[in-house]
């Protein structure tokens, strides 16, 4: 196929996606969570993750976390390093408001004496070798991360401006989420809040049923309820949205 055939080819595709993204029906995290997939493999990239930028010190990176095509395993792991809030994505992404590409584990590391021998071996191959961030913030000021991983090159001036589009109205579309969410922080119990606050604060399930004097198959059962009425995938995306709402 001859170059010009690839890029009509991608246009259409791209003018489809673009068509599928503003659609007024969209109204949950995981629609948006699928467009971001869609998004991330329209643009030659294999992963993604969006996240709140750290406010303070020694902030969990679970915690700050929006939407995300890690695996869990990957979380847990970049999580238990703590280097999220002293990384040089963060340093970076605090210095400039235009694009940065740089390789996945020199931008999720720390610097200096804070480095982490493992981050390198989080990131190896591939499929995470590189990564596309920008930095946006929401209505209100908000700021967060939007990273896109692959194996790609750096894009050129003409896609790295139709990226950034892309991601800013996408970034829109989960805004409109966060507000279509809200009734949800009176659905949710005493119980289920404390829960979470517990679990935000790094308790297990056993630990949050002694804590709180119930077993731990009720604790479970609470964090599912709240997963389900703050339309999160998982106890993780749970906390991050209580979290934002000012829940805990």
């Amino acid at each position: 196929m001859r170059d010009p055939d690839k890029l009509a080819l991608r246009g259409e595709a791209y003018a489809d996606f673009l068509s599928d993204m503003n659609s007024s029906a969209i109204q949950t995290e995981y629609e948006v969570l699928h467009l971001m997939r869609q998004c991330t493999a329209q643009f030659g990239f294999s992963h993604f993750m969006i996240a709140r930028l750290p406010s303070g010190e020694q902030q969990r990176f679970a915690e700050r976390l929006v939407l995300s095509s890690w695996s869990s395993d990957m979380v847990r792991e970049y999580d238990a390093a703590t280097v999220f809030h002293a990384s040089m994505l963060i340093e970076r992404l605090r210095q400039t408001k235009l694009p940065i590409f740089a390789e996945t584990a020199v931008l999720m590391n720390a610097q200096g004496d804070n480095a982490v021998d493992t981050i390198g071996t989080l990131f190896a191959g591939q499929a995470m070798r590189n990564a596309f961030a920008v930095l946006l913030h929401t209505t209100q000021g908000e700021a967060f991360a939007v990273l896109l991983c692959g194996p790609r090159t750096e894009p050129d001036r003409a896609e790295t401006a139709d990226l950034y589009l892309t991601l800013l109205q996408l970034f829109e579309t989960l805004e409109h989420t966060f507000e279509a969410g809200a009734p949800a922080r009176d659905k949710l119990s005493a119980r289920e809040i404390e829960c979470l606050r517990w679990a935000a604060a790094g308790k297990s399930s056993d630990e949050i049923a002694i804590i709180l004097g119930i077993s731990a198959y009720t604790v479970s059962s609470y964090f599912k309820t709240a997963t389900r009425k703050l339309d999160a995938v998982n106890r993780m995306q749970a906390i991050a949205r209580a979290m934002r709402m000012k829940l805990i």
